[in-house]
């Protein structure tokens, strides 16, 4: 399992695995569970979350992270037809600076109807537009960053910290 030294050990998600927990699922296979939240922002809110433990994304492997996106891909017309919602959020937050409350990687599946009170400002309001040459120098860092050779791939890194 993947926990950090500043969140604790136990994992509510975890104990939903186990069977420990009341959840109401909408999906499963063997390596992930889509269940609905039990603080909804709206009706038809759902979780997508691998059965094993990942702290955050981060931490999770690369075909896991593709296969629980491919399950919010395949809930999301479903849950829009049943909720009569006209959009989705998908939202990510990955470590406490990113609002992350549950320390266990899931994905939110929020439908959205016109006027329905929830907001995630982007762009967001208190930035300002910087200048091009500071955007260019940004993606030439990451361009960069990713063509070094020195830097582990997400299947290398994944198997390091298992160890």
């Amino acid at each position: 399992m993947q926990h950090s030294d500043s969140h604790p050990a136990h994992c509510i998600f975890c104990d939903i695995m186990k069977g420990a927990a009341e959840v109401s699922v909408c999906y499963e296979d063997s390596s992930a569970v889509a269940f609905m939240d039990v603080q909804p922002v709206n009706q038809g809110h759902a979780l997508v979350v691998p059965r094993e433990h990942f702290e955050s994304f981060q931490d999770l492997p690369s075909e896991l992270g593709m296969h629980l996106f491919e399950v919010a891909m395949r809930l999301n017309p479903v849950i829009r037809k049943v909720t009569g919602a006209s959009a989705m959020n998908l939202i990510v937050s990955s470590g406490a600076a990113a609002g992350q409350d549950v320390y266990h990687f899931h994905i939110h599946l929020i439908p959205r109807r016109a006027g329905d009170g929830f907001d995630v400002p982007l762009p967001f309001p208190g930035s300002a537009m910087p200048d091009r040459t500071v955007l260019d120098a940004q993606a030439a860092q990451i361009l960069a960053a990713l063509r070094d050779p020195m830097r582990p791939t997400p299947r290398a890194a994944a198997a390091v910290s298992k160890k």
